[in-house]
């Protein structure tokens, strides 16, 4: 009989996966908020944009899932630290395997485990970068360009995480677009105000899922196809600063051809 686990991890499309956890967490009272899909949202658009050859879906489950025995505004130091292992513990019941929930448990530290998983790494990316974008109780939502710095300087002080200069690239390519709003307002701070007023989760899922997830691919794409020109454009070469090194630039258009994203198919604005 399939479990779960096997239900989930079937289902490939995100909104839809985003729904059976929504009504998961209704059934079992487990961790299920708006913060989730934000984060979500911040992994998806890290994984599809750049090409880790893991596996997005079995990543984006998982960030669904993570913290689901999270106690949410806890200042209990204990709950705080044991929070991903209470859930890999839960999701075992679940019927998900073994390795799957030693990622889940690998979001934060605390266990100790090691070698640490690749999805891990990810995870603990947008965890840690996407909780500092958002208000607290005790403290207001720090700026993108704020929350790398506390990233690498301070919560990943000597630690190793294989992807944090990727995803420090990404996060710096995303604070180059603009959506238009009632102005013009860059992409992650457009996520972050849905969040901040959109008090009922059903609304949040609605608007990421069919607003903001369209606005901003499509202007990634335009995006990559900018880089594209200013790369191999030989008369621009010596008159603009390219936003990358030529090596990752070369890494992120062939990123895209793995995903066959098609970015001459993009129209202009």
């Amino acid at each position: 009989m399939d479990t779960f686990a096997d239900y989930i991890l079937n289902e490939k499309n995100l909104s839809s996966k985003i729904e059976i956890t929504y009504y998961l967490a209704k059934k079992e009272k487990i961790f299920f908020d708006k913060s989730v899909i934000f984060k979500t949202e911040l992994a998806r658009l890290f994984l599809k944009y750049n090409h880790l050859e893991l596996d997005d879906n079995l990543i984006l489950t998982a960030c669904l899932l993570y913290g689901c025995k999270k106690i949410q505004n806890s200042r209990n130091e204990n709950e705080i630290k044991l929070y991903t292992q209470n859930s890999a513990k839960y999701l075992r019941t679940l019927g998900f395997d073994k390795r799957f929930c030693k990622i889940c448990e690998e979001v934060n530290r605390y266990s100790g485990s090691m070698p640490r998983e690749k999805e891990s790494d990810v995870l603990e990316l947008v965890d840690q970068f996407g909780g500092m974008l958002l208000d607290r109780p005790e403290r207001i939502g720090f700026e993108p360009d704020e929350a790398l710095v506390l990233l690498e300087h301070r919560n990943l002080k000597d630690e190793y995480n294989r992807y944090a200069k990727t995803f420090e690239e990404f996060i710096n390519l995303l604070q180059e677009i603009n959506i238009k709003d009632s102005i013009e307002i860059k992409a992650l701070k457009k996520l972050v105000k849905l969040y901040n007023e959109d008090t009922d989760l059903i609304t949040f899922i609605k608007n990421v899922v069919e607003e903001y997830e369209t606005q901003i691919d499509l202007l990634l794409n335009k995006k990559y196809k900018n880089i594209e020109s200013q790369m191999f454009n030989e008369d621009n070469k010596n008159k603009n600063r390219a936003m990358f090194t030529e090596e990752t630039t070369i890494k992120l258009l062939g990123d895209l051809k793995k995903q066959n994203i098609n970015i001459d198919d993009v129209t202009e604005s």
